[in-house]
């Protein structure tokens, strides 16, 4: 079985193509800038080691699906006989607000509570919908699946998802926690699970999703029951450049004090904030460690809160879990920096984590396993994220049904 896993921004195209036989990437890759003045669609699409690039002619999402259906047959560069070989077509969806609680088959009233929540989720439901609108066009006879990032998260009891505002900005404007990286701590939940040998309905876990964006859930008995997004993604971690938790009352601050609009302080929160804001230079954790080991303290301060952060939400979420199996750390920063996570298992050391450098130094480049010393009381492990494969998992199981 083929599965065709298709992840639409505004301008790009990000796609996988499974097979589930075991598994495999057959292909991959991604169509940027597609319809955007002056500029011409770019093509990257990979194939094992081989890479391809070219510029390609694609104003739309249509075309630009068109053109990647096009590229998966080519005799060349291609891995199907013919686009009939798909079998099915799986979409990230973003936002799924309280109606969407798993995956499904998308038929009109999918996309009507798509279009509903894109008020909720307006950087990523519109873009979301325009790649499933235009894969449906282009693949109108194979079934489409809608996998929602927010669907994993739907078990937070009201206690955790309620903010405390009046009632009616709840039933009638919808403002509760939602969460977001959904698909990746489900993934990553499934797979700890595995690892250590636990059925997932007795697992107990923090996971962390740490990368550009940062997210972290609490996790009893295979259920999500916290989360640290909230109804925008901009509640929580401090992230590359978002702020995550602030005093709300600095919005009208900046407004009255500043003469910035509401507009300027929202875009300057999920924009300029974050690790860029604090260090001035940079929102990538590769750069800032270089920089703090050439003695820069503003570098210094954005890893420093970062860590905080992380640390002060594990101990929270430690509070209220009925035990905890083990701290989860995955995406770019959790996968790969070795000395975030020292950090990070180092403000651990009071719940009784210790850190195993040796482990920490192995474990990188998609490795799997604990970075703490075995007889560690909080096991910290890192567990590589796949949200495509976990949507093209969905996928099958929906139309195998």
């Amino acid at each position: 079985m083929n599965i065709f896993v298709v992840n639409c921004g505004s301008s790009s195209i990000k796609y996988q193509l499974f097979d589930m036989a075991d598994e495999s990437v057959r292909a991959k890759g991604v169509v940027e800038r597609i319809g955007e003045a002056g500029a011409e669609a770019q093509l990257t699409h990979t194939v094992g080691e081989q890479k391809h690039k070219r510029t390609i002619a694609a104003k739309n999402h249509t075309e630009g699906l068109t053109y990647i259906l096009g590229v998966l047959v080519d005799p060349a560069i291609g891995v199907l006989g013919s686009t009939k070989e798909i079998d099915a077509v799986g979409h990230r969806v973003v936002h799924g607000g309280e109606k969407m609680s798993r995956t499904c088959r998308i038929d009109p009233s999918v996309i009507d509570v798509i279009h509903e929540n894109a008020v909720l989720g307006p950087l990523h439901n519109p873009p979301n919908l325009m790649g499933i609108e235009a894969a449906m066009t282009v693949m109108p006879g194979v079934p489409h699946v809608a996998v929602f990032d927010t669907a994993f998260l739907s078990t937070l009891p009201p206690k955790a998802y309620r903010y405390a505002v009046p009632a009616e900005w709840y039933t009638k404007h919808r403002v509760r926690r939602y969460g977001f990286h959904g698909t990746s701590h489900r993934y990553v939940s499934l797979q700890t699970a595995k690892l250590l040998g636990k059925p997932l309905e007795r697992l107990n876990v923090i996971t962390a999703h740490l990368g550009n964006g940062c997210s972290m859930t609490a996790i009893a008995n295979g259920q999500a029951v916290d989360h640290t997004m909230g109804m925008t993604p901009l509640e929580g971690l401090i992230m590359g450049t978002r702020s995550g938790d602030i005093d709300p009352a600095i919005v009208s601050y900046m407004v009255t004090n500043a003469g910035l609009s509401a507009q300027a302080v929202d875009k300057a929160l999920n924009k300029s904030s974050g690790l860029l804001g604090l260090s001035e230079f940079s929102n990538d954790m590769r750069d800032l460690l270089e920089a703090v080991d050439a003695g820069n303290e503003k570098a210094k301060l954005a890893v420093e809160c970062f860590v905080y952060r992380i640390v002060k939400y594990i101990g929270a979420y430690y509070a209220i879990l009925p035990s905890v199996d083990a701290v989860v750390l995955t995406g770019g920063i959790g996968e790969n920096s070795v000395p975030a996570r020292s950090m990070i298992v180092d403000g651990l050391s009071r719940l009784g984590a210790r850190l195993d450098d040796q482990r920490n130094h192995a474990t990188l480049r998609g490795a799997c396993g604990p970075i703490t010393t075995p007889d560690s009381v909080l096991p910290v492990w890192v567990v590589p994220t796949n949200e495509e494969l976990m949507i093209a998992r969905d996928t099958k199981a929906v139309i195998s049904q």
